[in-house]
């Protein structure tokens, strides 16, 4: 897949089954002392980015203002064939006011209608300062299991070293 857009990759058949799941996210950045981060997270995909929402003070959020190259990875990994969707992009960080849309629809797709409502609210209450993430995939990589393998992998299979 690596002749293809990044655009024509974000609409192939598994890259839209994952970014319409209830998958976490997981959120790949650079922490100020070079080492990797790794946090799952919700997300929203509006068809041309991945949102997330976060209160204002999370360890992340200023360093994903200094440091904005990330990598998000959402995964069906639980049975076979694994399905995987790899991204790179870069981060924008935005203050709100109140909840960030996104987190809105985040919770009631993760959590249902009921359920939803009731962790919104629940966390309107607490009267945290949210940030919206946004990331524009600038690179991204599907992989199935089926067809498409990691790398390393499908050179060998085609008998490559």
């Amino acid at each position: 897949m690596s002749d293809l857009s990044t655009t024509a990759v974000l609409e192939d058949p598994v890259a839209a089954e994952l970014l319409a799941s209830t998958e976490p996210a997981r959120l790949a950045y650079t922490w100020r002392d070079g080492t990797p981060r790794v946090v799952p997270i919700w997300f929203h995909w509006d068809g041309e980015r991945l949102v997330f929402g976060s209160p204002a003070g999370a360890p992340k959020v200023a360093v994903l203002r200094e440091r904005p190259d990330v990598a998000v990875t959402i995964d069906r990994a639980a049975e076979f064939p694994y399905k995987a969707l790899l991204l790179r992009g870069t981060a924008e960080v935005r203050d709100v006011d109140g909840l960030v849309p996104e987190y809105v629809s985040s919770a009631h797709r993760y959590f249902g209608e009921e359920q939803g409502t009731a962790w919104v609210e629940m966390v309107g209450q607490l009267g945290l300062r949210m940030v919206r993430v946004s990331v524009t995939p600038q690179w991204a990589r599907v992989l199935d299991f089926e067809t498409r393998f990691a790398s390393a992998l499908a050179r060998a299979m085609a008998g490559a070293r």
